[in-house]
């Protein structure tokens, strides 16, 4: 189970990270759609979950497993596709010369200040944005943050899988 675990995990960690790269390495980035691109990217990414699964389920337990053997392999998968996400992300904005959440302030800011809220909100908000912005300079909270991005995406997949998978092993025959 730990090499179909590990080697799936790898797959889909490799997936969420070079898109990743490809996404927001360039420097140019669509806040307006980058949050359907980017869960979009964890949904394919871990349905690396499915097929693991499936194949241990096939090839190694006679076609039959139980739904919290199947969760199991999920959530290790899940465990192992986010540790890769986190670092990728960690990777990424410390090489590069781009202030992520400085570039996202400045799109909300612009934004909200082009809304129909009353001045008090707007700046409401944008306090609290500069707020999590001096929290987010804390690597512990940057990586607990980046976990909570693709850990419950992970945890539902992992959930639906094992659902959809799950199989009572025959009844041997009398």
């Amino acid at each position: 189970m730990k090499r179909i675990v590990l080697t799936y995990g790898i797959i889909g960690g490799i997936i969420v990270a070079v898109m990743m790269w490809l996404t927001l390495g360039s420097g140019s980035h669509d806040f307006e759609n980058g949050l359907w691109i980017g869960y979009t990217t964890m949904v394919i990414a871990l349905s690396t979950i499915f097929f693991a699964v499936r194949s241990y389920r096939d090839k190694h337990l006679n076609g039959s497993i139980n739904f919290g053997k199947a969760f199991l392999m999920g959530l290790y998968i899940t465990l192992v596709v986010s540790t890769l996400y986190v670092a990728s992300w960690l990777v990424l904005s410390a090489t590069s010369d781009q202030d992520f959440m400085m570039e996202y302030y400045e799109h909300e800011k612009a934004k909200l200040e082009g809304s129909d809220l009353p001045a008090e909100q707007v700046e409401a908000r944008l306090q609290e944005m500069r707020e999590f912005g001096e929290l987010y300079k804390n690597p512990v909270v940057k990586v607990g943050f980046t976990y909570m991005e693709i850990l419950p995406v992970g945890l539902l997949i992992s959930v639906i899988c094992a659902a959809i998978l799950k199989r009572k092993a025959p009844e041997p025959a009398t």
